[in-house]
């Protein structure tokens, strides 16, 4: 099948980011973060580039499966647990580890009757407000786990930054004190750092560091790109053009009629859209590539075509290369004319997209 609209997935980018991350936390151990498809770039091809990672971290019980499935055997850390006793089996035949962060799923554990002894990870809350135990109780807490039967050793401790990407917000280095405070006579591995964590507070960076965003080429960090930090874009989107046509003065193009020509003007139609993932948030005047020359978007996005002014872009023909978003134009770029952060746009494309592995 032959599709217009293609992601290209670069190993050696995904490889040479790992390389990145072990700069700049030498001393760490590295939880690949690959969870929601690897960010949209496809869990299984990204699993097997970082297999020089020391565990991979995902959310759902259904990517540890995908990752074993492909016949891949490193550490995996269920990233929020179990959400009821009835998955602790699986969770067990996949040899997943499991995140602790409620006292639902510390109960779990206290009543497995399995024969699995399980690798956990306690969660402390130092201000994320989202999920994890409140530091106080966490001493409590790692005895209860260490004296569960159905546990393998002492619990492993984490907390989660909440604005690691505002350097000069005090928060960071608040949830760092408090989570050292919290676990200062725990035994157990400590883990903090997500990837703006690693790149700018490097007393985060503790036994293990969970670079995400990161490794796919991408800043953490509103206003820079991946290439600023020394970090080399991964995926390319890409279309290419189906028509050109000229728009006589006064005509609208697309759906709602929101871009109308003030001259004539050559145009050209690209086969992707929000059916692909192309978010419909970007619109007149959003950077796009054709043929490697900087043009910009006209009229709504609409399910299956964008429309692009082509004035100014030298030569441009049917089947030239139409690049959304790649090393020559940062998907952060994007994002910001989108009113968005990079995760949405990677995470959103769709099955539409034919995705090729370099």
């Amino acid at each position: 099948m032959n599709r217009a609209a293609r992601a290209t997935i670069d190993s050696s980018a995904l490889r040479a980011n790992l390389a990145a991350v072990r700069r700049a936390a030498p001393d760490s151990r590295i939880m690949a973060v690959i969870k929601a498809n690897a960010y949209g770039h496809g869990i299984v091809p990204v699993a097997r580039a970082l297999q020089e990672s020391d565990a991979f971290g995902v959310a759902r019980m259904e990517e540890a499966a995908a990752i074993r499935g492909a016949g891949l055997d490193g550490r995996i850390v269920l990233l929020e647990g179990v959400f009821h006793a009835e998955q602790l089996e699986l969770a067990a035949s996949l040899k997943a580890e499991l995140v602790v962060h409620s006292p639902e799923q510390l109960e779990m554990l206290e009543q497995y009757a399995g024969r699995h002894r399980f690798r956990t990870w306690l969660k402390v809350d130092t201000g994320m407000n989202r999920l994890g135990f409140p530091p106080d109780g966490v001493r409590d807490l790692s005895r209860r786990l260490e004296s569960c039967p159905a546990v393998a050793d002492s619990p492993r401790l984490m907390t989660h930054l909440a604005r690691a990407d505002a350097t000069a917000d005090p928060a960071t280095q608040n949830q760092i004190r408090m989570f050292s405070e919290a676990t200062s006579d725990l035994q157990g591995s400590r883990s903090i750092a997500n990837s703006a964590g690693v790149l700018a507070w490097p007393d985060s960076h503790a036994n293990w560091v969970r670079p995400g965003i990161m490794l796919y080429g991408v800043s953490p960090f509103e206003g820079r790109t991946g290439p600023d930090l020394g970090l080399t874009p991964v995926m390319t989107l890409a279309s290419e053009l189906i028509a050109v046509k000229m728009v006589a003065a006064g005509q609208a193009v697309g759906y709602g009629g929101t871009w109308i020509a003030s001259s004539p003007t050559r145009i050209g139609v690209a086969a992707i859209g929000y059916g692909d993932g192309y978010t419909r948030h970007l619109g007149s005047g959003a950077p796009i590539l054709v043929g490697g020359q900087m043009a910009h978007l006209i009229g709504r996005i609409s399910m299956d075509l964008v429309t692009i002014d082509l004035e100014g872009v030298d030569g441009a023909k049917v089947g030239d290369e139409v690049l959304l978003w790649g090393a020559e134009l940062p998907v952060e770029q994007l994002a910001q004319a989108a009113g968005t952060i990079p995760y949405e746009l990677l995470c959103g494309v769709t099955q539409r997209v034919a995705m090729r592995v370099v």
